[in-house]
């Protein structure tokens, strides 16, 4: 599942490599066009991906919100339009879940983990903003926002019905919400590198995580599980199976 904004300059390079990877294999990829103005959703279509087009530009989190509920995979792997981790790291998310977890998220700063390319300025900012958000959360996890993610199909799309962050917090917010529920999660180092073309400002963007982590914080203090997501929500279609 990729999320896509005017990503018609890299999303073919990629869309390429995920074919070769999972050639012989049945897969599918679905590739949300979050309201571009290029020629993202064209090249997907040429490539035989599922696309759903937002009629506008709702942010990140709206976009893999919107790709996970098309989706109908097991388990479901969500990458950037970019492949910053390679997709041969996927083998590393998928023995996590072999070993009985419900999510893998691929980590920048867990053991094992490579990060290529990337400047100080940037592995400085990163770090201060896990530290935020371990610090307003109290996520254990030493990078949330890596965009390489494992998870089983049916907890994928009980999760992200109920998330509602459409920036570039959904991460943050999903991960809540899985400790909410229980759900096993463990993080794996990852070869990653810092690619060209990055959609996030430092400045503008992080206080916006910022204000969002806390939104999410907010929205779940005080609150049992069932007043924060709502009473509707029962059973097996809740719960991880």
């Amino acid at each position: 599942m990729i999320p896509a904004y005017n990503e018609e300059g890299r999303l073919a390079g990629t869309l390429k490599a995920l074919r070769v990877y999972f050639s012989g294999q049945r897969y599918e990829i679905v590739v949300v066009d979050d309201g571009s103005y290029d020629r993202t959703a064209q090249i997907a279509r040429s490539f035989g991906c599922r696309v759903v087009q937002h009629s506008c530009n709702l942010g990140k989190g709206a976009a893999v919100k919107s790709g996970v509920m098309a989706s109908t995979g097991d388990p479901v792997l969500l990458t950037d339009a970019d492949l910053a981790a390679p997709i041969s790291e996927f083998p590393k998310l998928e023995a996590a879940l072999a070993r009985g977890a419900d999510i893998a998220i691929g980590s920048r700063e867990a053991t094992g983990a490579k990060v290529c390319r990337a400047s100080f300025r940037r592995k400085l900012a990163g770090k201060v903003f896990n530290l935020m958000v371990r610090s307003i959360t109290g996520l254990p996890y030493r990078d949330t926002q890596c965009g390489f993610k494992l998870f089983r199909g049916h907890v994928a799309r009980a999760l992200f019905s109920h998330a509602k962050c459409s920036g570039y917090c959904f991460d943050v917010e999903v991960l809540v919400l899985a400790r909410e529920m229980g759900l096993k999660v463990e993080e794996v180092g990852v070869e990653w590198y810092d690619m060209p073309g990055s959609k996030v400002r430092m400045l503008r963007d992080g206080w916006r995580m910022f204000v969002e982590a806390v939104k999410i914080r907010r929205s779940f203090a005080g609150a049992s599980l069932l007043e924060t997501i709502g009473t509707s929500v029962q059973g097996d279609t809740f719960w991880p199976g």
